[in-house]
This record gives structure tokens, sequence and C-alpha cells, in this order.
């Protein structure tokens, strides 16, 4: 078995129709395009040979072969090419029977001899399927010299064509590739993650310290036969290491059916995944809409509700597939797969949810994304940036490979990028998780060294593949005054345009959040829950990333327990030295209006404040003026000014030390105090 071979994840019968990926597709087409070519009739007299015994075992073979007995077709054709060597129907027969025991060599070797005897044998079929062929195993420059040698023939059949120049550039493409090879040294996880069963699927929190999988586990029964039972497995990080996995409870694993795909939201507290129609139905309450529906379940402190169907329009009649939810709370990245008249045609898409919980109707990607090959195994990276997804419709090793892409400023994908090799080989390569620090992927693989099966294994990604890095705050949510856990709404504003970037809410059962925070923008943190005041936070990014996470746990106050509470309005921003808000304080501003309209009691002081820098005069008039110009944009809200008042404090009460760049800015500070 090849070092780096495969990257590609094989599955039980009950999830295989998540791969719609045929091996001989890409070897030989022999289904969509040219099925039984070997086997053609041909008039007697017509044959390279009028040996009658030679016939007949040709014949026989060829009626073996239509009847998928294998064996048989093999053994009459290699009799047949003994008795008489220049037999080409039978080479090239024999070729075809080879390739579909997956016998690649000797049916490379069987074709050769055909060609060598006829290279226009049929319009020159056999030199084309001898370079698909040579290509799949990755002996390209054969397979490039077989295809040159092909379109220069003057007869050819014009259902090749369009994959002709396609495979000569994939040839080019794949030996510069492998002349340039990228950083690739995986790693297995160890037993914490892989047994003797089969381990694939993996997906991972934004701060990288939990794992969840999928394992089929097999049995066999006391008749023989192997049962196939596919659940998920979970793993914490302690310490720098995984802990031994776990299963994820009965309300996500079901004892008769399979789970497959997951994949968990940046901050671990929703799981999606796919349910097929054979899996629903069992009296587990997951009815579908189609050949394949997304689920989801929450997390309730640290275990999962009763899993329900995503709903429509995302789910549909067709195919819906290995979802990946983006970090911004609200967008959902899948393959969905609509049956055309001969195959299934799976491409990526997109849909978002709306403020009441609602999906828009699912958009396909554009053609930077899509082709009119097979798109799959979708993964969004929390920068929610950064796309990497597999294809066999671009140029690259062959069959499935991983690419990348980048969105752009104006919103759309950019150019795919080939992930290269040996990432990419000439098998199907799918199925690769990034984890939210960009540098460490995962992948599952049969290679030698496993502990049986499928095992999940990581490898450092080389820089140039790597995502945007991203920082997060993470933390917990309570009442301040009774230590209660809380479920609250997380809102981040990009402070530039005013919209938001990412939505999420803390857990339920134990308050804990975390919310990514994407590079190379300046934001506004909001933090609310109805009948508690709220938290703002402020976070800029426009001049350098975060070097390392937030860790901060959030108290919230009812407003009947706040009196002579101060909250600071962290996003209210000002001009230098004047008192003129900047539009970037709307944000803030309206949310504190809307909450002192549904705390209709709730009366305030507004307080201004700055640093030490000028005179004490100048600096409490102007402290005094920002205050004011708080209460007059509420009072332009509708908030009566009997609730409102304001006061300068100039620089008399510093938070922090007035010595440093960073404490001043701590000190020039907005807040009210609750009266």
């Amino acid at each position: 078995m090849s070092l780096y071979k495969p990257i590609n994840i094989s599955v039980s019968p009950e999830l295989r129709s998540m791969n719609s990926i045929d091996m001989l597709k890409h070897l030989l087409l022999l289904i969509i395009l040219f099925p039984a070519i070997a086997c053609k009739a041909q008039p007697p007299g017509e044959y390279s040979t009028s040996d009658k015994k030679a016939l007949k075992l040709y014949q026989d073979a060829r009626k073996a072969y239509n009847e998928q007995r294998l064996s048989d077709a093999e053994s009459g054709l290699r009799k047949a090419v003994e008795r008489v060597p220049e037999f080409i129907e039978a080479w090239t027969m024999l070729g075809y029977v080879y390739a579909e025991q997956k016998k690649t060599d000797l049916s490379i070797e069987a074709l050769t001899t055909a060609v060598q005897l006829n290279p226009g044998f049929r319009y020159g079929e056999n030199v084309f399927t001898l370079a698909r062929l040579q290509m799949s195993v990755g002996k390209y420059g054969d397979a490039k010299k077989n295809y040159e040698k092909y379109r220069q023939m003057p007869k050819q059949n014009p259902k090749f064509a369009p994959y002709v120049e396609m495979d000569i550039q994939c040839c080019e493409f794949a030996i510069g590739a492998m002349q340039h090879p990228v950083p690739f040294k995986p790693v297995n996880m160890g037993p914490e993650i892989n047994t003797k069963d089969y381990e694939y699927f993996p997906t991972v929190t934004a701060d990288d310290q939990l794992f969840l999988f999928t394992r089929n586990i097999r049995t066999v029964k006391e008749d023989n036969s192997t049962h196939m039972q596919e659940d998920f497995f979970y793993s914490k990080k302690e310490n720098g290491k995984w802990t031994p996995s776990v299963s994820v409870g009965n309300n996500i694993n079901t004892p008769t059916m399979n789970e497959g795909a997951p994949n968990l939201s940046s901050d671990g507290n929703i799981l999606f995944f796919v349910v097929c129609p054979d899996m629903m139905g069992y009296g587990e309450n997951r009815k579908g809409f189609g050949s394949c529906d997304i689920f989801f379940s929450m997390k309730n402190g640290e275990k999962w509700v009763k899993a329900q169907n995503a709903g429509s329009p995302l789910n549909s009649g067709h195919w819906e597939s290995q979802p990946s939810f983006s970090s911004d709370g609200r967008t959902m990245y899948f393959t969905k797969g609509i049956k055309g008249e001969y195959e299934r045609q799976d491409d990526i898409y997109m849909c978002t949810l709306d403020e009441n919980g609602k999906w828009s109707a699912p958009q396909k990607l554009g053609p930077n994304v899509n082709t009119p090959g097979t798109e799959e195994s979708v993964f969004i990276h929390p920068d929610n940036q950064t796309l990497y997804f597999s294809s066999d419709g671009r140029v690259g090793m062959g069959g499935m490979d991983i690419y990348m892409c980048r969105r752009q400023p104006d919103g759309n994908w950019g150019p795919a990028v080939n992930l290269g090799y040996p990432i990419n080989t000439c098998a199907d390569e799918n199925s690769l998780l990034v984890g939210g620090s960009g540098e460490i992927a995962y992948f599952a693989s049969d290679r030698e060294g496993g502990y049986g099966g499928l095992d999940l294994y990581f490898f450092e990604l080389d820089k140039s593949l790597q995502p945007e890095k991203i920082s997060y705050m993470k933390g917990k949510v309570y009442d301040k005054k009774t230590g209660k856990p809380l479920d609250a709404a997380f809102e981040l504003i990009d402070l530039e345009t005013g919209l938001p970037v990412v939505r999420s809410n803390s857990n339920p059962g134990n308050g804990q959040f975390l919310i990514t925070l994407p590079p190379n923008k300046n934001y506004a943190l909001n933090v609310s829950k109805d009948g508690y005041n709220f938290y703002s936070e402020n976070f800029s990014f426009k001049e350098s990333p975060a070097d390392k996470p937030f860790l901060v746990d959030v108290p919230l106050v009812k407003p009947e327990d706040a009196s002579g509470e101060i909250v600071e309005l962290k996003n209210v921003f000002f001009e230098t030295a004047k008192w003129d808000l900047k539009p970037t304080s709307k944000y803030e501003l309206d949310k504190l209006a809307e909450f002192l309209q549904k705390h209709n009691t709730v009366k305030i002081e507004l307080r201004g404040h700055t640093d030490n820098v000028g005179d004490d005069k100048s600096n409490l008039i102007l402290s005094d003026n920002r205050a004011k110009a708080v209460y007059q944009y509420l009072v332009s809200k509708g908030i009566d000014k009997s609730r409102l008042s304001w006061k300068g404090f100039g620089e008399t009460l510093p938070k922090t030390t007035n010595d440093t760049p960073e404490g001043r800015a701590q000190n020039r500070r907005t807040e009210y105090r609750i009266l």
C-alpha cells in the first residue's frame, strides 16, 4: 500500500450513498460512456482470428462477463489468448475483466498488448482506456503519452473528446505536483480515538478542545454475517492530550440506525448530521423529505437533546448531506445531489437562517466551487473565509482531489486551489477537516500501521494552505446575584458596516459559550437576555490579529437587583478631543435604548470619563459633554428625559493606570449607572 494512499473514506453500505463516486467512473467510464465495449458481438469473419476454439472460448467468456461471472470470463479469455496470442478482441475484453476485478496492473498489461497489436482498433478506444488506467495508478507520464497518441488518431470516439484534453492537463499538473510536494507527515491519533473498528468523518470545535467522529462498529453474527453500526463518539482535550473517546449518548446514537457525516458548530453546542431513508421510520422520529436529510441536536449542559429534522427548504426530495455550519451561526454549506437522467449531480449549496430560525432557499455556489463534475465534502473553516471541498471536475491528480478557496472582498469565492501532492494522489481524496488554529488538519486513512480499518490521522498543514488566523471569546454567562447559568444571545457586529457577523447562544444548561472572532475587522459584541441588563465588549483586529483567545465570564444583572450598578458602554466612540458621536456608536446606543424601552421603570445616570492628558478643566468639560451627547441620543430614540441624567467626571475616576497608552485608552470611557 502506498504511504500516501488514501485520504478518502470508505463507509458502510448504509452511508455509501453519501459518496457518489464509482471508482470505475474514473478508471474506464465503463458505466457512463461505453458499457461492455469489450464485449460487442461481431459478425462472423470480422474477428482478428478464425480459430474456432479460441472464438468459442471468447464467446463463452463474453456471456460470463455479461452475467458478471468474472472469474469464469477471466479463465476463458486467458485460454483464448494463450491459444491465439494476436487475438486482440480477447486481450481487450480481458483488460476490462481485470479492471472490474480491480486488478489494475493486469488490466494495464492486457490493454497494452491490445494496443501493440493494433492501436487503431475500434477508433483507438483501447488507447484511451489504457491512458485512463495508467492515470488511475499514478503512471502519469505513460498516461500522457497514450492520451496524446489517441488525440493524433484519425478516427476517435466523440464521447471521449471532453475527457482527453482535461486528462492531459491533469497528467501535466500531477507530474509537476509530484516534483514539488507539499509537507505531509501524517500522525495516527492514537488509541484514545482509534480502535480495531473504522473511525472517520471528524469534526472539531473552534478552540480545538472537543473532537467528534463516526465509528463503524462491526460485529460478526452467529450466521457469520457482519453487522455494521455507525455511531458518534467524542473526545476532549485535557492537558494537551485527547481523552478516551465515549459515545455522544442515546438522543443521537440509536441501536438500530446509523448516524453519518457529523458537523459541530464552532462553539460545540449544535450537532448537525445526516440520516438516510433506510435509517428513517423505525420509531425514532426521524422522518425525512428525500433520500438523505440533515438533522440537528442542541446541547443542554453536557447532554444532547433529541435530534430533529432541519426542515425545508434546506432538506428536499433530493439528497442532502455533508453539512458544514459556519461560525457566523446562520449559514449552512452542504452537498445536494439532484438525480439526472443517467446519474446524480452533486454540487455544493448554501442557505442561511433568518432571525426567526427559518432557512432560506438553498443557493448553488458559483463556478469557482462547482463544476459539471462532482463536488462534495465541503468544510467552512471557523474563519468564515476559507472553504475546503473535494471535486473531480478540475485539473488535479485524477479522481477526487481536495481544493480550497478564499472569500473575496465582494463576498464571492475566489479561484479554487489544489492542495497538492501528496495530500492529493491518484486515488479519491475527501473529508479533510482543518482545526480552529488552522495549523492542523485531520483525515481518515487505512494506511499501514493503524489500529485496524480506517483510522483518524492529523498532520501539520502547510502555511500556504492554512485559513486566516482566528481568535475567540470563551466563558460562561450567569446571574450575578444567584450564580445560575443563563442562556443568553450573542451578537457580534462589524463596526465598519454595522452588520451582524456572528450570532449564537450560550448553552442553556451550563451557560458556557464560545464566539469566534474572525480577523481583520473591528467588532462590537453584545450579550443580552430578556429581563437582564445587557453586556458589551469591543474587539479591534483591524491592525493586527489577536495572539490569544479571550477567556471572559459574563455576569448579567436583573434591573431590580442593579441599583448602583455601573455598566461600561464599550462600543461608544467619539471624535478625538470632541464630543461628537461616531456613527459606529449607533449599534450600542440602540441596544441601550431597547433595554430602557423594555424596562420602563429603570432610570440611569450617564457618566463620562477621560484620561489625564490635558488640563483638569478641559477634561471635565469634555467628559460632561460626551455624557450629554449620549443623553441626547437616547432622548431622540424616545426615552423620557425624566429617566435620564448625565455627569462628567473628567480624569478623577480612572479605572487603571494613566502611565501607558493602553491604560489611558481604558480610562477614556462612557458608562451608565442604574439609579
